[in-house]
């Protein structure tokens, strides 16, 4: 059992084994030694403790777990060995003798470069990205920004809020795809370290002094020797420094809007986020699992369910599906709000990612299943006699009093469910009806019952199981509405279609009661011989199509037209003559 010590190693909080410490230990001693004379040792020594921190954090799962020999072994091999340092070799006599070759990767990242910016930084960093000289970039920024009406511009103001800046020397490694150890990082300090003092080197001392000295013996010569001596790269510095620290104000400001509406858009975020998973939760465990309430949709998603699916699984299925997202959703949001929020680590990332595709799988295999059930059909047929003779006149209509009157006609496949003492039943308005003209003496109707299934024998089974009524009082033949099954039997594209045959010189009436559903009927089954018909009047069977006897004819209607003209116009003809005189008023009326 060994001791583990707690840390702060670059800011971050670390749990790390005793022996495991004891080697970090030596090695940043280590190093620190072989820096003892180098400038910028304090700066080089915070940047590689930083990146073993940013190793680190990389690699430990949870808070919780410990940082052990082996994880260090591995940022060791990472960073560089420190015997490359002119470290005495003592001090890791107990390094292994062979070693796995690790690499950080020289894998470059998206940065904004501040150090060699004008406005952002953004061309500057994706020059690096790309490999393009940052003046190039920039130049394909201004015409992408002139050619798009400033779209880019926007799109600039976009990278510029979401593209970090390089701080670190690791990171501005990282952005130039240089390999982040020891050595970059003790070279990258050195040069700006150089960069600094060339700078100061640059400046005369000396001959400004001189200048200094001579007065203003010659204020003619003076101002000649002054314009001689003006350092115009040291002045295009100073534009550039000043049109970036233009460029940083308004920066800043935009900057600071962004992050108000980023911080906006987190709690929009947040609170849809948390939302949802709470609706989420609450549906689950009331609706799904416990049926604690008891919506009417329930019932109507249990008899579309022709695969018995149980809805415990369907709703933690559809509970994972949704919910996973809503979560990371929700995170967004509090990593949009919170800049130093921990992360719930890959496990946990990769738990809820195999989670939620384990659940979009079985929902694609429900729906398969579901489907299947629908694949295979069949149609079960029963044929009657009616007592209807060529002669006779039919009366067709509905039952009037059905005890699924209060069920409205809605569309086609339409289903409900029934509760009565006899228990739950299925109903469906998907019944049509036909008529067909037959030579035989005597009327028939046609009942057929179809269904679907995962295959025929349980279609079949379904289609028996439809029930579906008439009666013949007299010369009425009076048609269910519905048809009806139980609700075991599922909705499985129930349908049944009534063909009444009916011999050549029979009358048939049909009442308004079959208005949507015959209509219906005809626009699917284009052989109806009733296919125009108007309701209420009567027909008379022919071969093959159906006379109207009582229905208003076209020549008719002309006629009728043809008489008020011609009445129209004699009295048109009527002409009315007045006469006024002292013996009063004298009115003739001639028709012509």
């Amino acid at each position: 059992m060994n001791k583990t010590v707690n840390i702060n190693l670059a800011g971050i909080f670390f749990h790390i084994d005793e022996d495991a410490y004891l080697k970090l230990s030596r090695y940043l001693e280590a190093i620190k030694r072989s820096f003892t004379d180098s400038q910028g040792r304090s700066e080089i020594i915070a940047d590689i403790e930083a990146r073993i921190a940013e190793l680190f954090a990389e690699r430990i799962q949870n808070e919780k777990q410990v940082v052990g020999i082996k994880l260090v072994d591995e940022v060791i091999t990472i960073m560089g060995q420190p015997e490359d340092y002119l470290v005495d070799d003592e001090i890791f006599e107990d390094e292994p003798q062979q070693k796995k070759s690790y690499n950080s990767g020289p894998t470059k990242k998206l940065f904004r470069d501040t150090d060699n910016s004008y406005i952002g930084g953004v061309a500057a960093g994706l020059g690096h990205y790309f490999g393009i000289e940052s003046i190039w970039m920039r130049l394909i920024w201004l015409l992408l920004a002139i050619g798009s009406g400033g779209t880019f511009i926007f799109i600039y103001l976009i990278f510029w809020a979401l593209v970090p800046e390089a701080r670190t020397t690791a990171e501005k490694l990282m952005m130039t795809g240089d390999p982040v150890n020891i050595s970059n990082i003790e070279k990258k300090i050195k040069d700006s370290i150089d960069s600094v003092s060339e700078t100061v080197k640059n400046v005369d001392f000396k001959k400004h002094g001189e200048k200094l000295k001579e007065g203003l013996d010659d204020l003619t010569d003076n101002i000649s020797e002054t314009v001689k001596s003006v350092d115009f790269q040291k002045q295009g510095n100073r534009l550039k420094s000043s049109s970036q620290t233009f460029f940083d104000s308004i920066g800043n400001i935009v900057m600071f809007f962004l992050k108000i509406i980023a911080k906006f858009i987190g709690i929009i975020l947040i609170v849809t986020g948390i939302g949802a998973l709470i609706t989420l939760i609450v549906a689950l465990f009331t609706v799904g699992i416990t049926d604690a309430i008891h919506l009417p949709g329930i019932d109507l998603l249990y008899v579309a369910n022709a695969a018995n699916t149980p809805i415990w699984l369907m709703s933690t299925l559809a509970f994972f599906a949704v919910g996973i997202p809503f979560f990371f959703i929700f995170y967004l949001g509090l990593k949009i709000l919170v800049n130093n929020l921990k992360s719930i680590g890959n496990v946990a990332k990769f738990t809820l990612l195999g989670v939620w595709l384990i659940t979009i799988i079985g929902i694609v295999i429900l729906m398969i299943k579901q489907f299947t059930e629908h694949t295979f059909d069949a149609k079960v047929v029963t044929k009657n006699e009616l007592t209807i003779k060529a002669s006779d006149t039919l009366n067709l209509s509905n039952s009037e009093f059905d005890e699924y009157s209060s069920y409205r006609y809605h569309h086609n496949n339409e289903f409900n469910i029934i509760e009565n003492d006899e228990g739950r039943s299925l109903v469906s308005n998907n019944v049509r009806y036909i008529v067909k003209s037959t030579t035989d003496s005597v009327a028939s109707i046609t009942i057929e019952k179809e269904a679907t299934g995962s295959d025929y024998n349980r279609a079949k089974k379904r289609a028996e199981n439809i029930d579906y009524g008439y009666r013949l009082d007299g010369n009425r033949l009076v048609l269910d509405k519905y048809l009806k099954t139980d609700i075991e039997n599922k909705f499985s594209e129930q349908e049944v279609r009534v063909i009444i045959y009916l011999p050549e010189g029979t009358i048939i009436q049909v009442d308004k009661s079959f208005s949507r559903s015959w209509r219906y009927s005809y626009s699917i089954y284009g052989n109806n011989l009733l296919r125009d018909m108007e309701f209420d009047k009567y027909y008379r069977i022919e071969k093959n199509h159906a006379e109207c006897l009582d229905c208003i004819k076209d020549e008719d209607i002309e006629d009728a037209v043809t008489s008020e003209e011609i009445s129209s116009s004699k009295q048109e003809k009527s002409i009315i003559s007045q006469k006024i005189d002292e013996d009063g008023v004298d009115l003739e009326v001639n028709n012509n």
